[in-house]
């Protein structure tokens, strides 16, 4: 079983692509079987798996996400960032992903993506490999 913390510099908003990170990180566990957790420790950005060909679909979603959470004035929560708690829940913390031979099962188009909703700023991001 391996655990690694990464640390990234976030833009405003956005998807970064972590799919190599989490590769890296089951390469350095020397499991070849087994499942891989990648999780984010904040609670106003996440973690998913989508698309990572056409970087048109991240844009989307973004999109789409805005629609859905607008920046509302009459939110309560003091520190004006409710929109991107309500995000950040939508998408989750985690994802859990298979691992066969050595490698992330992923499909053609997947990647994994740490969703920043409230940057800049620094986040970690954990991954624990487990064999299994």
């Amino acid at each position: 079983m391996t655990f690694l913390e990464y640390t990234l510099n976030t833009p405003d908003q956005g998807f970064v692509d972590i799919t190599t990170l989490a590769q890296e990180a089951v390469g350095k566990s020397g499991v070849a079987n087994g499942i891989v957790v990648i999780h984010c420790p904040h609670t106003t950005a996440g973690v998913t798996i989508n698309e990572n060909a056409d970087p048109d679909v991240v844009r989307d979603l973004l999109l789409g996400l805005d629609k859905a959470f607008p920046n509302d004035a009459s939110s309560r929560h003091a520190e004006g960032n409710s929109a991107a708690h309500l995000k950040a829940s939508v998408i989750g913390s985690s994802v859990t992903v298979l691992v066969e031979k050595g490698r992330l099962v992923l499909g053609t188009w997947q990647g994994v993506y740490f969703c920043e909703f409230d940057g800049p700023r620094p986040r970690r991001f954990c991954v624990k490999v487990m064999e299994g």
